[in-house]
């Protein structure tokens, strides 16, 4: 993220006196671009939560914004080209990733260095998953870049985060959608964003970040030498993110999978623990890794909170009386 100074939207306080109100931003990779569309278009609604619970890429766009610094995130997200998203991966094979994820999370420090989770202005709370045991760990204190990164810690692509001695993963994997965590911490009304409600057999082996004709060109341009024939890296870097004979990829594999448990995961969580409002954006057509793509999910999570604002009118009428 350029270090830009930021209009810090989330300044709008919530009002006093009234019910609180707890937003539940979901998982779904690239897809969750989307999140900073909801975000805009709830607060220019006057709708402005007390509670943020995020998972994966939810913790990262809640808890950017509760340090504001959202406008950073999104002049960063929107200029994303399948080019610059490969520049940010650091490969590794000898650690618990593919993806060191070195260069990410030095981009939150330039903008997040020092911010602690329990000085943030409104309560965050980021859903990560413990490796030992499965458990559902929720960061409530400590630097926000340790609790933003262990929440989108996908297993096999980022290496596990170590946050008082325990190693944390993705939060998708235990709760994809995190409604209860915003109950737990005094929401009477709670607001969920689903980013997986448009998506059955739409996009799980969808949007690959290199294919065959592609693949090539994408590694050429990463060198800025054409010439240079032979790179182990290139050659890593075909094989797990290049596809043939209409075969997904390595990685496309691998979070596809990801994508139908936490899709099966957050149908099941939010039967027995609906939100008050759901937000659906409809982003069937943004693959998982087209991150690139920002743009067109932004749009899209704003216009799924105006096609939601009925529900939003009458949750509010009731339960804030």
């Amino acid at each position: 993220m350029p270090a830009v100074t930021a209009h810090q939207s989330s300044n709008r306080q919530p009002m006093p006196n009234r019910t609180k109100i707890g937003l539940a931003l979901g998982s779904g990779i690239a897809r969750g671009w989307a999140h900073i569309g909801v975000v805009r278009a709830l607060e220019e609604a006057g709708i402005v939560p007390d509670i943020i619970c995020g998972t994966s890429i939810g913790a990262l766009v809640g808890g950017v914004h509760l340090a504001g610094k959202l406008d950073v995130l999104e002049e960063w997200a929107r200029n994303l080209t399948r080019v610059k998203i490969l520049r940010y991966f650091d490969f590794q094979l000898n650690s618990g990733g593919l993806i060191a994820g070195r260069r990410l999370q030095k981009l939150l420090e330039e903008n997040l260095s020092g911010v602690q989770v329990e000085n943030l202005e409104r309560s965050f709370a980021s859903v990560t998953t413990e490796l030992a045991t499965g458990h559902e760990i929720w960061i409530q204190e400590g630097c926000v870049v340790d609790a933003i990164t262990a929440s989108y810690a996908l297993p096999g692509v980022f290496p596990p985060v170590k946050v008082d001695g325990r190693w944390l993963v993705d939060g998708a994997l235990v709760n994809p959608v995190p409604v209860s965590v915003c109950r737990a911490l005094g929401a009477r009304i709670v607001i969920a964003v689903n980013l997986n409600a448009d998506v059955f057999g739409k996009g799980n082996v969808s949007g690959e970040i290199a294919d065959d004709r592609t693949a090539d060109e994408l590694l050429a341009q990463l060198d800025n030498n054409k010439r240079k024939t032979f790179s182990p890296t290139k050659i890593v870097m075909r094989q797990i993110f290049g596809h043939s004979r209409n075969i997904p990829s390595i990685f496309s594999t691998m979070v596809g999978s990801l994508n139908i448990v936490q899709d099966r995961l957050s149908r099941s969580r939010l039967a027995g623990d609906p939100p008050d409002v759901s937000i659906a954006p409809r982003l069937g057509h943004v693959g998982l890794l087209e991150f690139n793509k920002a743009e067109e999910a932004i749009d899209e999570g704003y216009q799924s909170v105006e096609r939601s604002m009925p529900a939003l009118r009458d949750a509010l009428s009731v339960l804030a009386g």
